[in-house]
Protein backbone atom coordinates (compact mmCIF):
# COMPACT_ATOMS: atom_id res chain seq x y z
CA UNK A 1 0.00 0.00 0.00
CA UNK A 2 1.35 3.49 -1.32
CA UNK A 3 1.43 6.85 0.82
CA UNK A 4 -1.37 8.03 -1.55
CA UNK A 5 -3.18 5.22 -1.11
CA UNK A 6 -7.15 6.50 -0.02
CA UNK A 7 -8.72 3.67 1.37
CA UNK A 8 -7.19 0.87 3.71
CA UNK A 9 -8.53 -2.31 5.08
CA UNK A 10 -11.35 -1.51 7.52
CA UNK A 11 -11.40 -3.20 10.96
CA UNK A 12 -14.27 -4.11 13.45
CA UNK A 13 -14.69 -0.19 14.25
CA UNK A 14 -15.82 -0.12 10.76
CA UNK A 15 -18.44 -2.95 10.90
CA UNK A 16 -19.59 -1.84 14.02
CA UNK A 17 -19.64 1.69 13.27
CA UNK A 18 -22.01 0.90 9.65
CA UNK A 19 -24.09 -0.93 12.43
CA UNK A 20 -24.69 1.96 14.09
CA UNK A 21 -25.47 3.97 11.65
CA UNK A 22 -28.66 2.12 10.24
CA UNK A 23 -29.32 1.61 14.16
CA UNK A 24 -29.60 5.36 14.52
CA UNK A 25 -31.98 5.62 11.49
CA UNK A 26 -34.30 2.91 12.57
CA UNK A 27 -34.35 4.74 16.15
CA UNK A 28 -35.25 8.00 14.25
CA UNK A 29 -37.83 6.25 12.38
CA UNK A 30 -39.20 3.62 14.93
CA UNK A 31 -39.63 6.72 17.41
CA UNK A 32 -40.55 9.55 15.60
CA UNK A 33 -37.11 11.64 17.28
CA UNK A 34 -35.53 13.09 14.31
CA UNK A 35 -36.41 16.43 15.68
CA UNK A 36 -34.70 15.28 18.62
CA UNK A 37 -31.82 13.48 17.43
CA UNK A 38 -31.55 15.39 13.98
CA UNK A 39 -28.65 14.58 11.83
CA UNK A 40 -26.07 15.33 14.79
CA UNK A 41 -26.96 11.65 15.38
CA UNK A 42 -25.18 10.06 12.39
CA UNK A 43 -22.13 12.56 12.85
CA UNK A 44 -19.84 9.69 14.94
CA UNK A 45 -20.58 6.75 13.07
CA UNK A 46 -19.20 9.01 9.74
CA UNK A 47 -16.53 10.27 11.40
CA UNK A 48 -15.72 6.62 12.98
CA UNK A 49 -15.87 4.55 9.39
CA UNK A 50 -13.90 7.77 7.85
CA UNK A 51 -10.99 7.34 11.27
CA UNK A 52 -10.86 3.61 10.14
CA UNK A 53 -11.32 2.86 6.64
CA UNK A 54 -9.85 6.08 5.05
CA UNK A 55 -10.94 8.74 2.52
CA UNK A 56 -12.98 6.26 0.58
CA UNK A 57 -14.59 5.07 3.41
CA UNK A 58 -15.45 8.36 4.62
CA UNK A 59 -16.97 9.63 1.10
CA UNK A 60 -19.12 6.08 1.48
CA UNK A 61 -20.05 6.81 5.39
CA UNK A 62 -21.07 10.51 4.02
CA UNK A 63 -23.75 9.07 0.87
CA UNK A 64 -24.90 6.42 3.47
CA UNK A 65 -25.56 8.87 6.19
CA UNK A 66 -27.07 11.82 3.93
CA UNK A 67 -29.42 9.06 2.28
CA UNK A 68 -30.65 7.95 5.64
CA UNK A 69 -31.35 11.32 7.05
CA UNK A 70 -33.52 12.02 3.81
CA UNK A 71 -35.32 8.64 4.84
CA UNK A 72 -35.94 9.28 7.99
CA UNK A 73 -37.12 12.25 7.22
CA UNK A 74 -39.48 11.16 5.17
CA UNK A 75 -40.70 8.71 7.20
CA UNK A 76 -41.61 11.83 9.57
CA UNK A 77 -43.60 13.29 6.88
CA UNK A 78 -41.41 16.03 6.40
CA UNK A 79 -39.41 16.55 2.59
CA UNK A 80 -35.70 16.74 2.16
CA UNK A 81 -34.73 20.16 0.05
CA UNK A 82 -32.39 19.77 -2.01
CA UNK A 83 -30.77 23.33 -0.39
CA UNK A 84 -30.83 20.84 3.39
CA UNK A 85 -29.45 17.70 1.99
CA UNK A 86 -26.57 19.43 0.10
CA UNK A 87 -25.73 20.84 3.96
CA UNK A 88 -26.04 17.87 5.27
CA UNK A 89 -23.95 16.14 2.86
CA UNK A 90 -21.07 18.82 3.00
CA UNK A 91 -20.87 18.45 7.02
CA UNK A 92 -20.85 14.67 6.68
CA UNK A 93 -18.11 15.06 4.31
CA UNK A 94 -16.24 17.07 6.32
CA UNK A 95 -16.38 15.24 9.13
CA UNK A 96 -15.78 11.34 7.32
CA UNK A 97 -12.92 13.03 4.93
CA UNK A 98 -10.94 14.92 7.85
CA UNK A 99 -11.21 12.11 9.71
CA UNK A 100 -10.05 9.99 7.61
CA UNK A 101 -7.00 12.65 7.03
CA UNK A 102 -6.34 12.95 10.91
CA UNK A 103 -6.05 8.59 10.93
CA UNK A 104 -4.16 8.36 8.33
CA UNK A 105 -1.97 10.88 9.53
CA UNK A 106 -1.98 9.09 13.42
CA UNK A 107 -1.13 5.51 11.46
CA UNK A 108 1.50 7.17 9.72
CA UNK A 109 3.34 8.47 12.73
CA UNK A 110 2.26 4.95 14.90
CA UNK A 111 4.18 2.90 12.04
CA UNK A 112 7.03 5.44 11.65
CA UNK A 113 7.46 5.10 15.50
CA UNK A 114 7.33 1.17 15.18
CA UNK A 115 10.10 1.82 12.53
CA UNK A 116 12.38 3.78 14.24
CA UNK A 117 11.88 1.59 17.62
CA UNK A 118 12.69 -2.06 15.90
CA UNK A 119 15.58 -0.03 14.22
CA UNK A 120 16.56 0.55 17.99
CA UNK A 121 15.77 -2.73 19.00
CA UNK A 122 18.14 -4.14 16.23
CA UNK A 123 20.67 -1.90 16.74
CA UNK A 124 21.06 -2.55 20.54
CA UNK A 125 20.23 -6.16 19.66
CA UNK A 126 23.54 -6.55 17.10
CA UNK A 127 25.97 -5.29 19.72
CA UNK A 128 28.45 -7.46 21.70
CA UNK A 129 27.32 -5.72 25.19
CA UNK A 130 24.44 -6.47 27.20
CA UNK A 131 22.87 -3.21 27.55
CA UNK A 132 20.00 -2.71 29.75
CA UNK A 133 17.68 -0.04 30.69
CA UNK A 134 16.34 0.85 34.44
CA UNK A 135 14.46 3.06 36.15
CA UNK A 136 15.62 4.69 39.66
CA UNK A 137 14.29 2.04 41.69
CA UNK A 138 16.51 -0.28 39.65
CA UNK A 139 13.37 -1.94 37.85
CA UNK A 140 14.19 -3.51 34.15
CA UNK A 141 12.53 -0.82 31.66
CA UNK A 142 14.05 -2.25 28.39
CA UNK A 143 17.08 -5.11 27.93
CA UNK A 144 18.92 -6.06 24.50
CA UNK A 145 19.37 -9.84 23.61
CA UNK A 146 23.13 -9.89 24.37
CA UNK A 147 22.11 -9.57 28.03
CA UNK A 148 19.50 -11.72 28.18
CA UNK A 149 21.86 -14.72 26.69
CA UNK A 150 24.70 -13.22 29.71
CA UNK A 151 21.74 -12.99 31.70
CA UNK A 152 20.74 -17.10 31.41
CA UNK A 153 24.35 -17.92 31.18
CA UNK A 154 25.23 -16.80 34.68
CA UNK A 155 22.10 -18.07 36.13
CA UNK A 156 20.48 -14.67 36.59
CA UNK A 157 16.66 -15.11 38.02
CA UNK A 158 14.52 -13.34 35.93
CA UNK A 159 12.69 -11.04 38.15
CA UNK A 160 13.48 -8.39 40.58
CA UNK A 161 15.41 -5.25 40.24
CA UNK A 162 19.12 -5.21 38.42
CA UNK A 163 21.24 -4.73 41.38
CA UNK A 164 18.76 -7.70 42.79
CA UNK A 165 19.85 -9.96 39.72
CA UNK A 166 23.09 -9.22 40.14
CA UNK A 167 23.70 -9.73 43.82
CA UNK A 168 21.49 -13.12 43.31
CA UNK A 169 24.83 -14.73 41.83
CA UNK A 170 27.44 -13.78 44.25
CA UNK A 171 27.95 -16.74 45.48
CA UNK A 172 29.04 -18.03 42.25
CA UNK A 173 31.94 -15.60 41.75
CA UNK A 174 35.61 -15.87 42.96
CA UNK A 175 35.00 -12.93 45.82
CA UNK A 176 31.49 -12.58 46.66
CA UNK A 177 32.13 -10.58 49.47
CA UNK A 178 33.54 -8.10 47.42
CA UNK A 179 31.22 -8.56 44.73
CA UNK A 180 28.31 -8.27 47.80
CA UNK A 181 29.57 -4.97 48.94
CA UNK A 182 29.92 -3.50 45.21
CA UNK A 183 26.45 -3.85 43.98
CA UNK A 184 25.04 -2.74 47.77
CA UNK A 185 27.26 0.35 47.08
CA UNK A 186 25.60 0.37 43.34
CA UNK A 187 22.07 -0.20 44.59
CA UNK A 188 22.80 2.62 46.66
CA UNK A 189 24.36 5.11 44.55
CA UNK A 190 21.72 5.59 41.75
CA UNK A 191 23.79 8.56 40.64
CA UNK A 192 27.12 7.00 40.33
CA UNK A 193 28.94 6.01 37.44
CA UNK A 194 31.15 3.11 37.77
CA UNK A 195 33.32 0.14 36.22
CA UNK A 196 33.97 -3.26 37.32
CA UNK A 197 35.00 -6.31 36.60
CA UNK A 198 34.51 -10.06 38.14
CA UNK A 199 35.21 -13.05 37.66
CA UNK A 200 33.12 -16.47 37.72
CA UNK A 201 34.72 -19.33 40.45
CA UNK A 202 36.02 -22.26 38.67
CA UNK A 203 35.54 -20.89 35.03
CA UNK A 204 38.00 -17.92 34.53
CA UNK A 205 35.30 -16.24 32.93
CA UNK A 206 35.68 -12.72 33.21
CA UNK A 207 33.05 -9.79 32.98
CA UNK A 208 33.50 -5.74 32.93
CA UNK A 209 30.08 -4.25 34.06
CA UNK A 210 29.58 -0.25 33.20
CA UNK A 211 26.54 2.10 34.94
CA UNK A 212 25.70 5.22 34.86
CA UNK A 213 22.92 7.37 35.71
CA UNK A 214 20.24 8.77 32.86
CA UNK A 215 18.89 12.48 33.14
CA UNK A 216 16.42 14.15 30.83
CA UNK A 217 16.60 17.40 29.46
CA UNK A 218 16.25 19.45 32.64
CA UNK A 219 18.80 17.18 34.46
CA UNK A 220 16.47 15.10 36.34
CA UNK A 221 17.31 11.37 37.13
CA UNK A 222 15.04 9.15 35.04
CA UNK A 223 16.56 5.80 35.61
CA UNK A 224 20.51 4.29 34.86
CA UNK A 225 22.22 2.50 32.18
CA UNK A 226 23.78 -0.91 32.67
CA UNK A 227 26.29 -2.55 30.69
CA UNK A 228 27.79 -6.09 30.57
CA UNK A 229 30.62 -7.22 28.54
CA UNK A 230 32.56 -10.42 28.53
CA UNK A 231 36.34 -9.76 28.85
CA UNK A 232 37.38 -13.33 29.69
CA UNK A 233 39.65 -13.39 25.88
CA UNK A 234 41.32 -10.02 26.92
CA UNK A 235 42.28 -11.19 30.62
CA UNK A 236 43.97 -13.91 29.26
CA UNK A 237 46.44 -12.17 26.82
CA UNK A 238 46.99 -10.10 29.81
CA UNK A 239 47.82 -12.48 31.45
CA UNK A 240 50.10 -14.28 29.12
CA UNK A 241 51.50 -10.88 28.30
CA UNK A 242 52.34 -10.60 31.65
CA UNK A 243 54.04 -13.80 32.21
CA UNK A 244 56.36 -13.28 28.65
CA UNK A 245 57.24 -9.90 30.12
CA UNK A 246 58.20 -11.68 33.38
CA UNK A 247 60.02 -14.51 31.79
CA UNK A 248 61.65 -12.74 29.33
CA UNK A 249 63.31 -10.10 32.00
CA UNK A 250 64.17 -12.56 34.22
CA UNK A 251 65.82 -14.98 31.46
CA UNK A 252 67.62 -11.77 29.99
CA UNK A 253 69.23 -10.78 33.38
CA UNK A 254 71.10 -13.71 33.49
CA UNK A 255 73.37 -13.29 30.62
CA UNK A 256 73.56 -9.45 31.00
CA UNK A 257 74.90 -9.99 34.74
CA UNK A 258 77.42 -12.12 32.96
CA UNK A 259 78.23 -9.72 30.72
CA UNK A 260 78.46 -6.73 32.82
CA UNK A 261 81.44 -8.85 34.74
CA UNK A 262 83.29 -9.85 32.14
CA UNK A 263 83.42 -5.94 31.00
CA UNK A 264 84.46 -5.16 34.10
CA UNK A 265 87.10 -7.64 34.19
CA UNK A 266 87.91 -6.05 30.36
CA UNK A 267 88.09 -2.33 32.05
CA UNK A 268 90.95 -3.33 34.22
CA UNK A 269 92.95 -4.20 31.41
CA UNK A 270 91.22 -1.34 29.35
CA UNK A 271 95.13 0.38 29.03
CA UNK A 272 96.37 -2.87 26.89
CA UNK A 273 94.04 -3.36 24.17
CA UNK A 274 94.57 -0.35 22.37
CA UNK A 275 92.33 2.94 20.93
CA UNK A 276 90.33 0.24 18.62
CA UNK A 277 89.59 -1.87 21.94
CA UNK A 278 88.18 0.45 23.76
CA UNK A 279 86.16 1.73 21.26
CA UNK A 280 84.58 -1.35 21.28
CA UNK A 281 84.50 -1.53 24.60
CA UNK A 282 82.32 1.56 25.01
CA UNK A 283 79.95 0.44 22.11
CA UNK A 284 79.33 -2.67 24.35
CA UNK A 285 79.02 -0.84 27.54
CA UNK A 286 76.32 1.42 26.09
CA UNK A 287 74.45 -1.45 24.65
CA UNK A 288 74.33 -2.95 27.93
CA UNK A 289 73.33 -0.09 29.78
CA UNK A 290 70.39 0.26 27.17
CA UNK A 291 69.42 -3.77 27.78
CA UNK A 292 70.04 -3.45 31.75
CA UNK A 293 67.46 -0.15 31.48
CA UNK A 294 65.18 -2.28 29.31
CA UNK A 295 65.18 -5.51 31.81
CA UNK A 296 64.59 -3.29 34.88
CA UNK A 297 61.90 -1.34 33.00
CA UNK A 298 60.13 -4.64 32.07
CA UNK A 299 60.45 -6.12 35.54
CA UNK A 300 59.09 -2.90 37.18
CA UNK A 301 55.80 -3.12 34.67
CA UNK A 302 55.33 -6.46 35.76
CA UNK A 303 55.61 -5.71 39.55
CA UNK A 304 53.01 -2.66 38.67
CA UNK A 305 51.23 -4.79 37.41
CA UNK A 306 50.75 -7.30 40.02
CA UNK A 307 50.64 -4.68 42.12
CA UNK A 308 53.96 -5.69 44.16
CA UNK A 309 56.11 -2.01 43.77
CA UNK A 310 56.68 -0.80 47.47
CA UNK A 311 57.57 2.74 47.86
CA UNK A 312 59.12 4.32 50.74
CA UNK A 313 57.58 7.49 52.24
CA UNK A 314 60.05 10.05 52.99
CA UNK A 315 60.82 13.89 52.97
CA UNK A 316 61.91 14.18 49.46
CA UNK A 317 63.40 17.82 47.99
CA UNK A 318 61.84 17.01 44.31
CA UNK A 319 63.68 20.22 43.01
CA UNK A 320 67.33 18.43 44.04
CA UNK A 321 66.08 15.16 42.47
CA UNK A 322 65.03 17.06 38.88
CA UNK A 323 68.34 18.44 39.09
CA UNK A 324 70.36 15.36 39.50
CA UNK A 325 68.17 14.05 36.62
CA UNK A 326 68.67 16.82 34.42
CA UNK A 327 72.42 16.58 35.17
CA UNK A 328 72.16 13.11 33.71
CA UNK A 329 70.20 14.05 30.26
CA UNK A 330 73.08 17.00 29.85
CA UNK A 331 75.61 15.19 27.82
CA UNK A 332 72.59 13.87 25.28
CA UNK A 333 71.39 17.27 25.16
CA UNK A 334 74.72 19.02 24.59
CA UNK A 335 75.58 16.39 22.10
CA UNK A 336 72.22 17.11 20.07
CA UNK A 337 73.12 20.90 20.74
CA UNK A 338 69.36 20.94 22.88
CA UNK A 339 69.18 23.31 25.30
CA UNK A 340 67.90 21.97 28.74
CA UNK A 341 66.95 24.60 31.15
CA UNK A 342 65.95 24.26 34.72
CA UNK A 343 63.15 27.20 37.19
CA UNK A 344 62.49 26.34 40.09
CA UNK A 345 60.55 28.61 42.61
CA UNK A 346 59.95 28.13 45.84
CA UNK A 347 59.85 24.72 48.12
CA UNK A 348 59.07 21.30 46.64
CA UNK A 349 59.21 18.93 49.42
CA UNK A 350 56.92 15.95 48.69
CA UNK A 351 56.05 12.52 50.62
CA UNK A 352 57.39 9.80 48.60
CA UNK A 353 60.54 7.63 47.19
CA UNK A 354 63.02 9.13 45.89
CA UNK A 355 64.54 6.60 43.78
CA UNK A 356 61.08 6.19 42.31
CA UNK A 357 60.62 9.70 42.16
CA UNK A 358 64.18 10.50 40.16
CA UNK A 359 62.77 7.43 37.84
CA UNK A 360 59.76 9.64 36.75
CA UNK A 361 61.91 12.84 36.50
CA UNK A 362 64.86 11.04 34.33
CA UNK A 363 61.79 9.39 31.98
CA UNK A 364 60.22 12.89 31.83
CA UNK A 365 63.37 14.68 30.98
CA UNK A 366 64.89 12.07 28.89
CA UNK A 367 61.86 11.38 26.88
CA UNK A 368 61.81 15.37 26.08
CA UNK A 369 65.89 15.64 24.64
CA UNK A 370 65.44 12.49 22.81
CA UNK A 371 61.95 13.89 20.69
CA UNK A 372 63.86 17.44 20.39
CA UNK A 373 65.42 17.95 16.99
CA UNK A 374 68.58 20.01 16.94
CA UNK A 375 68.74 23.48 17.88
CA UNK A 376 65.42 23.00 20.48
CA UNK A 377 64.73 23.63 23.89
CA UNK A 378 63.82 21.73 27.02
CA UNK A 379 62.33 23.51 29.96
CA UNK A 380 61.68 21.89 33.36
CA UNK A 381 59.64 23.76 36.01
CA UNK A 382 59.19 22.96 39.44
CA UNK A 383 56.85 25.38 41.74
CA UNK A 384 53.84 25.42 44.12
CA UNK A 385 50.39 24.99 43.03
CA UNK A 386 48.49 25.79 46.29
CA UNK A 387 49.70 22.64 48.50
CA UNK A 388 50.73 20.40 45.65
CA UNK A 389 54.02 20.88 43.79
CA UNK A 390 54.12 21.20 40.09
CA UNK A 391 56.50 19.52 37.52
CA UNK A 392 56.27 20.46 34.21
CA UNK A 393 58.38 19.39 31.60
CA UNK A 394 58.19 20.88 28.20
CA UNK A 395 60.25 20.45 24.75
CA UNK A 396 59.65 22.12 20.98
CA UNK A 397 60.02 18.66 19.84
CA UNK A 398 58.44 16.11 17.32
CA UNK A 399 54.78 16.36 19.25
CA UNK A 400 52.08 13.63 19.47
CA UNK A 401 49.19 13.67 16.94
CA UNK A 402 45.71 14.27 18.41
CA UNK A 403 44.43 11.54 18.01
CA UNK A 404 47.03 9.39 19.90
CA UNK A 405 47.37 11.36 22.85
CA UNK A 406 44.72 9.23 25.04
CA UNK A 407 47.17 6.29 24.71
CA UNK A 408 50.92 7.83 25.00
CA UNK A 409 50.68 6.15 29.09
CA UNK A 410 49.50 2.76 27.73
CA UNK A 411 52.80 -0.11 28.02
CA UNK A 412 54.38 -0.26 24.64
CA UNK A 413 52.66 2.57 22.68
CA UNK A 414 54.78 4.81 20.72
CA UNK A 415 53.67 7.49 18.85
CA UNK A 416 53.65 7.76 14.94
CA UNK A 417 55.97 10.32 14.98
CA UNK A 418 58.56 8.55 16.69
CA UNK A 419 58.21 5.38 15.07
CA UNK A 420 58.19 7.43 11.74
CA UNK A 421 61.51 9.09 12.24
CA UNK A 422 63.02 5.91 13.83
CA UNK A 423 63.73 7.43 16.89
CA UNK A 424 64.23 3.95 19.35
CA UNK A 425 62.65 3.10 22.31
CA UNK A 426 60.49 0.82 24.36
CA UNK A 427 57.28 2.72 24.90
CA UNK A 428 57.61 1.82 28.50
CA UNK A 429 59.12 5.26 29.91
CA UNK A 430 55.56 7.13 29.91
CA UNK A 431 53.29 4.31 31.40
CA UNK A 432 55.96 3.67 34.61
CA UNK A 433 55.35 7.24 34.92
CA UNK A 434 52.07 7.53 34.82
CA UNK A 435 52.07 4.46 37.53
CA UNK A 436 54.09 5.59 39.86
CA UNK A 437 52.89 9.04 39.93
CA UNK A 438 49.06 7.62 41.18
CA UNK A 439 51.03 5.71 43.56
CA UNK A 440 52.84 8.87 45.28
CA UNK A 441 49.14 10.11 44.65
CA UNK A 442 49.62 12.69 42.21
CA UNK A 443 48.20 13.30 38.99
CA UNK A 444 50.27 13.43 35.48
CA UNK A 445 48.42 14.77 32.57
CA UNK A 446 49.89 15.53 28.70
CA UNK A 447 49.52 18.13 26.03
CA UNK A 448 50.90 18.22 23.00
CA UNK A 449 50.56 19.67 18.99
CA UNK A 450 52.36 17.81 16.59
CA UNK A 451 55.95 19.35 15.05
CA UNK A 452 55.28 21.97 18.05
CA UNK A 453 56.26 20.46 21.02
CA UNK A 454 54.88 18.68 24.26
CA UNK A 455 54.03 19.30 28.07
CA UNK A 456 54.24 16.56 30.49
CA UNK A 457 52.56 18.00 34.37
CA UNK A 458 52.91 16.24 37.46
CA UNK A 459 51.20 17.23 40.09
CA UNK A 460 52.33 15.39 43.45
CA UNK A 461 50.70 16.41 47.18
CA UNK A 462 53.24 18.78 48.70
CA UNK A 463 55.15 18.83 52.44
CA UNK A 464 55.28 22.28 54.20
CA UNK A 465 58.74 22.78 55.35
CA UNK A 466 58.05 23.17 59.25
CA UNK A 467 56.84 19.27 59.22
Amino acid sequence: MTSFSLARQPTIITVLAAVGLAATSGVIIGFGALSTLGAIAFAPWVGLIGFDSGIAGGAVATVAATALWAVATHAQGGAAMNGSLLVRFAAFFVLGVGSALAGRRLRRSEEAQRNVAALQSALIDSTLDGICLTDDAGNLLISNAPLRRLSAELGMPAQGTVPARLLAISDRLAEPERYRARMQELADSVHAETSDEFELAGTGRCFRGFTAPVLDPRGRLVGRVWTLREVTADRELDRMRDAFVATISHELRTPLTSISGFLEMLEDEEHRIGETGRSYLDVIRRSTDRLHGLVEDLLLIAQIEAHRVELASNRVDLATVVSRCIDESRPAAEEKNVSLELESNGSAVVAGDERRLAQVAGNLVSNAVKFTAAGGTVTVTIDRAGDDVRLVVADTGIGIPANEQMQVFSRFFRASTATRLAIPGTGLGLAISDALVEQHGGTIGLESEEGVGTRVTVTLPGVSQDR
